[in-house]
């Protein structure tokens, strides 16, 4: 978003990507390439996407007794890729709302959690959702989430065909006391910008959409590339950034043939993400004592069941309804706050859906004659309905990203160390609304059900267990006025440098209960806009 809004304002840039380019036509950069796939071998075992954790792994520890780390390998990996983060997900494109950028001031503090307003507004962020939101094509039906923020105008498109398996969790929930209602969905639901409606294939999440209906990223950089200022040099990765006294000079990089080299620049801006923006930073040697602090992931409590009759789960955008009642709260989550002797709770966004996929099937089931039988019968996946809900992490500086001081990757530098422990808030939520959202599964039927939680549960042993599933990662490098307690500015600027901008989710300074996607994208609009001396969009 950052090079799409600089080009347009005439600037040259170049965007280094450490991982491989599968999303754009080597052949002409302002097409879609076709290397997508519904392959789940290539996309989920064979790291397709990237990041390799063999080559470049990181560790974790769950707190400082733990030592230098517990486990080292996957964590918390976001596809290191061209396009990076956007190209693997289903595309739910939630808006954050008002009160996600004034926690404090609207609730209060909380024991322990570091919580902070924004230092920017949802007015002062609107416009740059309504920009982002054309650019990418978001599907959606405005007034149909009764808690939503105000808008400025309608979707682009109408919401896309809802999954057979939500049209019965959104009933149930309904009896229940929810209110469901269509995600929005960064999908085309009809053809946009010269790109397919989808076609509910059901292979959206982890993997790339091979018909490029999903907007982002891939809307925004073939635009990007065809203005003909911008240059794209993946396998390439940024190792430092070098500065003299309050300004950036350049970068050092090293491209596919090994051999470091650099580039001067005017600006460099960074995107990429909450744990390896972080890293560049303390490569780089910028000193700031927040920098990897308050690291958020959303504490994800996960309810399953099996249905019985099938429900489809497989097809479909992989989530097509959603419910926000657990981040606005009601009399019984008060109750239980304070009950847990909390001042107040926020659980997050309830995803309708199966998220299952053959191959995921076929080894969960034990190997033998009946095998088969089983996956006709297809309990796990035809029958399967669940409900994950993206809770509300509170921003704590005991969850930070730092150098693990052993272990390197396959380029010879020092890994990312994630130190991560979910706090009271996170687990008394997920104690709330578990047991509520497996009451909407048995309403609809469910012959059994199964809750559980992510940290909490892993199929690679107990010190896997401790790492959060949730790629939804934010803080890290958190914005504010003052240098003292954030990193960057309001626009992204980071603290006593003057040409450093940080365009990702590391700058979020609460992770509310929504997906970060849209609002991280209309953040790098706002803070390209200001760089390229714009006060709006456009």
């Amino acid at each position: 978003m950052a090079a799409d809004v600089l080009t347009r304002a005439g600037w040259t840039v170049v965007i280094f990507e450490k991982g491989r380019n599968h999303l754009l036509d080597p052949e002409d950069l302002t097409k879609p390439s076709s290397d997508y796939s519904n392959d789940e071998i290539k996309f989920v075992d064979r790291f397709f996407l990237g990041p390799d954790p063999f080559l470049e792994p990181r560790t974790f520890r769950s707190g400082v007794e733990e030592g230098d780390h517990s486990y080292v390998g996957e964590v918390n990996s976001v596809p290191s890729t061209v396009g990076g983060g956007g190209t693997h997900a289903d595309g739910k494109t939630p808006r954050f709302r008002e009160d996600d950028f004034r926690l404090l001031s609207t609730y209060g503090p909380q024991p322990d959690g570091e919580v902070a307003d924004w230092p920017l507004t949802y007015d002062d962020l609107e416009p740059f959702y309504a920009e982002v939101e054309t650019a990418i094509g978001v599907a959606g039906t405005a007034g149909s989430n009764p808690f939503e923020a105000w808008r400025s105008g309608p979707f682009p498109m109408p919401s896309g065909a809802p999954m057979y398996g939500a049209t019965i969790s959104s009933a149930a929930a309904e009896r229940l006391g929810f209110h469901p209602y269509p995600a929005p969905t960064a999908a085309n639901s009809v053809p946009y910008d010269g790109r397919p409606a989808c076609n509910n294939c059901g292979f959206c999440a982890y993997l790339g959409c091979p018909i490029h209906a999903k907007g982002d990223p891939v809307a925004l950089l073939t635009r990007t590339m065809a203005t003909g200022l911008a240059e794209l040099r993946s396998e390439t990765f940024v190792s430092r950034i070098r500065t003299v006294g309050r300004r950036a000079t350049g970068v050092d990089f090293i491209g596919p043939d090994g051999i470091e080299r650099s580039m001067d620049a005017r600006h460099v801006i960074v995107a990429g993400g909450a744990i390896e923006t972080p890293r560049l930073l303390l490569l780089s040697g910028i000193e700031n004592p927040a920098i990897g602090r308050h690291l958020m992931v959303h504490y994800q409590t996960i309810v399953v069941g099996t249905m019985p009759f099938r429900v489809h789960s497989e097809r479909g955008r992989a989530v097509t309804h959603v419910h926000d009642d657990a981040i606005v709260g009601d009399s019984e989550s008060r109750a239980a706050a304070t009950a847990a002797g909390l001042p107040w709770m926020r659980g997050g966004l309830v995803e309708h859906g199966g998220a299952s996929l053959p191959i995921m099937e076929a080894k969960i089931y034990p190997w033998g004659s009946n095998h088969t039988a089983l996956m006709k019968d297809s309990a796990m996946r035809d029958r399967l309905w669940a409900f994950i809900m993206q809770g509300e992490d509170l921003p704590y500086v005991t969850n930070t990203v730092d150098l693990d001081p052993t272990v390197r990757d396959v380029r010879g530098f020092p890994v990312a160390r994630v130190t991560y422990r979910a706090g009271h808030h996170e687990l008394a939520a997920s104690a709330h609304y578990g047991p509520r959202l497996e009451a909407v599964l048995k309403d609809m039927g469910a012959q059994w059900t199964l809750l559980t939680s992510s940290p909490g549960a892993s199929a690679h042993g107990a010190d896997a267990a401790k790492i959060p599933e949730s790629r939804h990662l934010m803080g890290t490098t958190r914005m504010g006025e003052d240098p003292r307690s954030s990193v960057v500015d309001p626009f992204g600027a980071v603290h006593g440098l003057d040409n450093v901008v940080v365009a990702d989710s590391s700058v979020f300074v609460t992770s509310a209960g929504y997906g970060p996607t849209l609002t991280l994208v209309a953040l790098a609009a706002r803070s390209a806009a200001a760089l390229a001396g714009r006060d709006g969009p456009g």
